[in-house]
């Protein structure tokens, strides 16, 4: 009872730092906006909203809630070209902009190997989490689940990718040359990235060996160590419980570093544009709870596990682990 109280505390006490933050940010940053970057903002927001209609169009008709899984990888690959384009192809818009290409590839790839893309691509495995979150007494009514995948799956989601990415957009005007800053914001932003991708590729690997040791025994009591636990415990996983989450909020808030070493932030750190990356974090609160709960009511020891391990503080290691 001790641990999940402080659990929650923590939940609470980080919840209330990045509303602050937020607050801090939209109050005190630089609200001065451009022609150029009013200009740039607008096509960004016409390329979004014709992501949310279809992504509740084809949700809806398909009956797979997956559209904006599918473009969370692409879209902000496409929205920092086209931010570099039209800040004129500086250093620190095309470097910011092949960082996020990378990102964009390794999870477009992670996702594909789980199935999720297909020829007709509004087709294709629907994360496992949607049909739990549907069976909530509250989305068996009709309308309140399309109003659910209207305003949170379609729009909400929509518009926090493409907020992720104003920071860029905060710098596309910047004659401040690169400096110290530029290079503390990629060097972290590529840290998190490998850190993701490590994360995900053990979390692969363990899964697709549990699903060939469960085909021969049939039973998972009955096959080898780690395996039997059901969920993974090796590689960064035996050191937080969430790495691969570590990783994707490292990266966006990292790369927001950019609109410090751009100069246009206000105060030293705030600026409007770090909305977009604070608000991935409160997205990711709740994910990483909706995904706790599912593995603890599938795994006896998954308990223990969250007893032992801290979700992001790689201190101490899952026991029996080497």
């Amino acid at each position: 009872m001790g641990n999940k109280i402080r659990g929650t505390l923590g939940t609470v006490i980080t919840a209330v730092i990045v509303v602050t933050l937020i607050v801090l940010g939209i109050a005190l940053g630089d609200r001065k906006i451009s022609d150029l970057q009013k200009s740039t903002a607008e096509i960004l927001l016409i390329v979004c909203v014709c992501s949310i209609l279809y992504c509740f169009a084809a949700g809806e008709l398909a009956q797979n809630f997956s559209q904006m899984d599918k473009l969370w990888s692409i879209l902000p690959v496409a929205y920092s070209w086209i931010i570099a384009a039209r800040g004129g192809m500086k250093a620190r818009l095309v470097i910011y902009a092949l960082i996020v290409t990378v990102w964009g590839i390794r999870l477009t790839i992670n996702f594909a190997r789980k199935g999720a893309y297909s020829i007709k691509f509004w087709t294709g495995e629907e994360d496992y989490r949607w049909a739990i979150v549907h069976q909530n007494k509250i989305f068996q009514n009709r309308f309140a689940w399309t109003a659910f995948d209207l305003f949170f799956i379609s729009t909400y989601q929509n518009l926090l990718v493409l907020a992720i990415c104003f920071p860029a957009v905060a710098s596309m005007e910047s004659e401040t040359p690169l400096g110290i800053w530029d290079i503390v914001s990629f060097v972290l932003a590529i840290a998190f990235l490998t850190l993701e991708t490590v994360a995900d590729e053990y979390q692969w690997k363990f899964h697709c060996r549990k699903k060939e040791l469960l085909a021969k025994e049939g039973d998972i009591r009955k096959i080898a160590s780690p395996y039997d636990l059901g969920f993974n415990t090796t590689g960064p996983w035996s050191r937080m419980r969430h790495p691969n989450y570590l990783g994707e909020q490292g990266i966006w808030m990292s790369l927001y570093i950019t609109a410090i070493g751009a100069g246009v932030t206000r105060f030293g750190i705030f600026h409007w544009s770090m909305t977009g990356p604070l608000l991935l974090i409160l997205l990711f609160m709740g994910s990483s709870a909706l995904a706790e709960k599912i593995s603890s009511g599938k795994y006896p020891g998954y308990k223990d596990y969250i007893d032992q391990i801290y979700k992001y503080i790689p201190i101490r290691r899952f026991r029996g682990q080497a």
